[in-house]
């Protein structure tokens, strides 16, 4: 597994697993995964408990401020909001930030982290595997890779990376058109 700045990260199940076990720190706060929602560092740093609420019979971050103070809801799979429950009843957190530092003993300390936290604890935990030129923005990157690769619409991408462009979100995913097999030859209109 390598990575260099402004790449897709090219991981294995187990890998992918492991980078994108939640939103933010694990619960015992070792290590920053925005994976699964594509949050950038100041989104993830900035989030509160309020933001999390239940839309459209599924959680997600509502009113997300985000780059541009472009305004976005980010939807949360079941698995990440069960590991964020695991760390908030373990950090005894009911209101204001998600994530907290975490002293040496294990306990929450402070009432936030920064987004240069998150960069830190990012780089630390890729160089612990071997990954040492990775970035929190690969990440997200990434996020959108898997995303497509799922199946996933790309409109529907570019609302859960809150891209004002989707040429930002065609680059993200390394978006290519194939006139040998267009997406226009078969619609079922053509006539007799």
């Amino acid at each position: 597994m390598s990575s260099s700045p402004g790449t897709v990260l090219n991981l294995d199940w187990p890998s992918t697993k492991q980078w994108f076990c939640g939103i933010g720190f694990t619960w015992r706060g070792a290590a920053s995964r925005p994976g699964p929602s594509g949050l950038r560092r100041r989104e993830l740093a900035e989030l509160t408990l309020e933001s999390l609420q239940r839309r459209e019979e599924r959680w997600a971050i509502v009113d997300l401020i985000g780059k541009g103070r472009h305004i976005r809801t980010v939807p949360v799979p079941n698995w990440v909001k069960e590991t964020l429950d695991a760390w908030l009843t373990a950090a005894g957190i009911e209101s204001g930030p998600l994530f907290r530092c975490v002293c040496r003993a294990g306990k929450p300390w402070g009432q936030s982290i920064s987004e240069k936290t998150v960069w830190h604890v990012v780089k630390k935990t890729a160089a612990s595997m071997n990954i040492p030129s990775l970035a929190p923005h690969d990440l997200r990157r990434s996020c959108a890779r898997l995303c497509h690769d799922s199946g996933g619409e790309l409109e529907q991408i570019q609302f859960l990376l809150g891209h004002v462009s989707v040429q930002t979100t065609e680059r993200y995913i390394g978006c290519k058109q194939h006139l040998r097999i267009a997406v226009n030859d078969r619609l079922g209109i053509e006539p007799g």
